[in-house]
């Protein structure tokens, strides 16, 4: 009986996995996400609206519309150079995206990435996203970042640009200033690169 009853559950564990590797992942899925040579990566991610997740060292990844084993392949394929051998990558859906998320109005802006950050360029993020929220986004800082002399650039309504700077090394120490900075529509967040003995 054990063995009928052991048999069963792998039939089924067998089938889920079937079912999971043709899936289309989608924006609010919930993804489990594991690296079996360095365990500090392993997280879950939620899949943003504009379809992508935010990984440490693999920076800003598109899920959407992507089946597991592809999404897979994407994380391998970025982590690879990180590691002597080539990592083992685990995806899983932890949760489908519920109804409320497929059908609430997001309100997003347009972030633009620029310098030492890991996934630069435009960014889809929601209105009200801190700075360090939508630093995360994409993917976090560069390995060459000058994390004193971080700048957002903001284009006021009189035409003239404001810039503000930010120093994510003082919020690491735990200095509050400017930590729940949001950014704005048409935003640039400039990372510059590090001078030899910064």
């Amino acid at each position: 009986m054990a063995r009928f009853l052991l048999a069963i559950a792998a039939l089924l564990v067998a089938g889920m996995a079937h079912a999971q590797a043709g899936y289309r992942i989608q924006p609010g899925d919930v993804l489990d996400i594991s690296v079996l040579e360095d365990p500090n990566l392993n997280r879950q991610a939620l899949v943003r609206p504009d379809g992508g997740i935010s990984m440490l060292i693999a920076g800003n990844l598109q899920a959407g519309g992507r089946t597991i084993p592809q999404l897979e392949a994407s994380i391998k394929d970025r982590l690879s150079s990180t590691f002597a051998v080539s990592p083992t990558v685990s995806v899983s859906l932890a949760a489908l995206a519920t109804k409320e998320f497929e059908e609430e109005e997001l309100d997003l802006i347009k972030v633009y990435f620029l310098g030492e950050i890991a996934s630069p360029g435009l960014k889809q993020i929601e209105n009200g996203t801190t700075l360090l929220q939508a630093i995360s986004i994409a993917g976090g800082l560069g390995t060459f970042a000058a994390e004193k002399r971080i700048q957002v650039r903001r284009r006021m309504a009189s035409g003239k640009e404001q810039v503000y700077t930010f120093n994510y090394a003082a919020v690491q120490r735990g200095d509050t200033v400017l930590s729940d900075f949001r950014v704005a529509e048409g935003d640039v967040i400039l990372v510059p690169e590090r001078r030899l003995f910064e």
